[in-house]
């Protein structure tokens, strides 16, 4: 199930040119005092301390056991941007849009009908229709935001287990549709490059802008990657 995000507004769309499975997660940010702050390299956390050395070893860092008494894990800040990654292919990558109010999902849609909860799946959400306002009543806790979940492993050390990137970012729901297709394009597992892309810009006010986006770039199959002495 992807976002359909462009079937209302296709304008917006850019122009051609640890309860699962997984060993870890991949995140572009933290909370320190309770307040998010983002990250210009990569965090990564796990249960796992074999896997906390791992990382660590690939990516530089740290392995440090969290001391909080909700949770409990090891989290790596590496000293990389961007990590080869493997997909098994477009089913590694889900996307949805949700609206939390505290630990109660109170609106869940595809950007034109309800997910959930059953009685509403299928019944147009009316969502807004232009993708400015979409971002704008998801700012203001008023609409949903997208939810995607990227699973993977690493090019560098597939065997160590599949890992989870979670993340609410719009820059990535809005070009989603390109991954997937290129990874539809590829038909087996693809290497791709998983980036905190840095982005500057100055307004026409003449402010100074710069973010980091979360990014996914498809490359190559994984079995034409292995055969590459150069990979």
């Amino acid at each position: 199930m992807a976002i359909r995000i462009f079937e209302t507004d296709p304008n917006a769309k850019p122009k051609a040119t640890f309860s699962d499975d997984t060993v870890g997660r991949f995140h572009g940010g933290k909370a320190e005092n309770g307040i998010p702050v983002a990250l210009s390299e990569w965090r990564v956390t796990t249960g796992d301390p074999e896997v906390a050395a791992a990382i660590a070893q690939l990516m530089g860092g740290s392995a440090v056991e969290t001391d909080s008494t909700s949770e409990n894990y090891i989290e790596v800040l590496t000293e990389r941007d961007k990590v080869k990654v493997v997909l098994s292919g477009p089913d590694a990558i889900s996307s949805d849009l949700k609206l939390w109010n505290g630990s109660a999902l109170i609106h869940h849609c595809d950007g034109v009908e309800f997910l959930s909860p059953d009685e509403d799946k299928g019944k147009p959400c009316r969502c807004p229709e232009l993708m400015e306002d979409r971002k704008a009543a998801a700012k203001a806790k008023r609409g949903p935001a997208p939810s995607i979940s990227v699973t993977f492993r690493l090019a560098e050390d597939y065997d160590l287990g599949l890992f989870r990137l979670q993340t609410g970012s719009w820059k990535l729901a809005e070009v989603l549709h390109e991954v997937e297709n290129a990874l539809d394009k590829i038909g087996a597992e693809a290497v791709c490059s998983l980036e905190l892309e840095l982005v500057e810009y100055t307004t026409k006010k003449g402010r100074d802008v710069s973010y980091r986006k979360p990014t996914i770039r498809v490359l190559k199959s994984w079995s034409d990657a292995i055969a590459d002495p150069k990979f």
